[in-house]
């Protein structure tokens, strides 16, 4: 058997040759450089060339979510995973941070009392938290509920990326998400997961 070729570069040189790959490999694409900047770190992070054909942005998605980052808004994650991959020093500099309220006694508790889902209770405790973006990548149930908040007015971020990946209404509560008026950013099947909600968001961090 022959032995796979190992290319010798430097550490801080692996993330652009990784994007010299990933470009040359796509070739022309009809995304705006911006949300080119976004798909190429979600294929950066997921080895999965297939979101290039499947990730959505509304109209103003990006400009939306840039906005929201300057302005200082928070970042409401749906699991801690989540929170820890997202660059919390970029964002400190223009003076946001992330919320995860999903392990919190106080979620934990209402969820119990309330017959619901651990994710619905922190997307409900998390409205009044000064978001400008949601990030789900985990539980369709967190985007689910985020959209029926904000379809009665009571939560109304800048910017919804909605991710989920699963069998279960993940990409269900994706294609109703691709058909909402307000800006979003969306991956369309069963495809998605944690690490594409934070490749988004840190793409987003770096265009700031």
């Amino acid at each position: 058997m022959n032995t796979p070729e190992i290319k010798k570069i430097g550490p801080l040189e692996i993330e652009g040759e990784s994007f010299r790959i990933i470009e040359e490999q796509l070739g022309p694409t009809d995304f705006t450089p911006e949300e080119f900047a976004v798909v190429r770190r979600c294929i950066h992070a997921t080895g999965d060339f297939s979101f290039a054909d499947n990730m959505r942005f509304s109209q103003g998605a990006i400009a939306a979510g840039l906005a929201a980052i300057r302005a200082g808004k928070n970042i409401l994650v749906d699991v801690n995973m989540a929170a820890s991959g997202i660059s919390a020093g970029l964002l400190k500099k223009f003076g946001g941070r992330v919320i995860c309220r999903i392990g919190e006694p106080e979620t934990v508790m209402r969820a119990k009392e309330g017959q619901k889902t651990r994710s619905e209770v922190a997307m409900e405790r998390a409205a009044n938290d000064n978001i400008g973006i949601v990030a789900i990548g985990n539980a369709p149930t967190a985007l689910l509920k985020g959209m029926e908040l904000r379809e009665k007015g009571i939560f109304l971020p800048d910017l919804v990326i909605g991710v989920p990946v699963g069998f279960v209404n993940a990409a269900e509560s994706k294609e109703i998400l691709s058909a909402q008026p307000y800006a979003f950013i969306t991956a369309l099947g069963r495809k998605g997961g944690t690490p594409v909600a934070v490749a988004a968001v840190n793409a987003l961090l770096r265009l700031a």
